[in-house]
């Protein structure tokens, strides 16, 4: 498979430029009580971080550096869900648009 196909195929780039775009786009939505506002904060820097360290990834020095990057973004996308997960405690009605995040 070449390297268009490959990226064509998973188009992570793309992805998580959608996901950060999505999670941005729900947060402008929720409520400005402190609670709210400390957690989207959160949950803003983690999920916009996941493509940007994907982009950092992609132009790694070497494979260690990559490795590193990739497991930045798994740290950064599991962050993003647990904020999310935390959100419903506080916005029970958003529950269905968080479950969509998290799938």
């Amino acid at each position: 498979m070449t390297k268009n196909q490959s990226s064509k195929q998973y188009d992570l780039e793309e992805r998580t430029l959608n996901f950060a775009r999505s999670v941005v786009n729900f947060c402008k939505k929720l409520p400005k009580s402190a609670i709210e506002g400390e957690i989207t904060k959160q949950l803003v820097r983690a999920a916009t971080s996941v493509g940007a360290n994907y982009i950092e990834a992609n132009e790694a020095l070497g494979k260690k550096d990559f490795l590193m990057r990739i497991r930045i973004c798994r740290k950064e996308a599991k962050e993003s869900g647990y904020w999310l997960k935390l959100l419903e405690v506080s916005n029970p009605d958003s529950r269905q648009e968080q479950e969509i995040f998290l799938k």
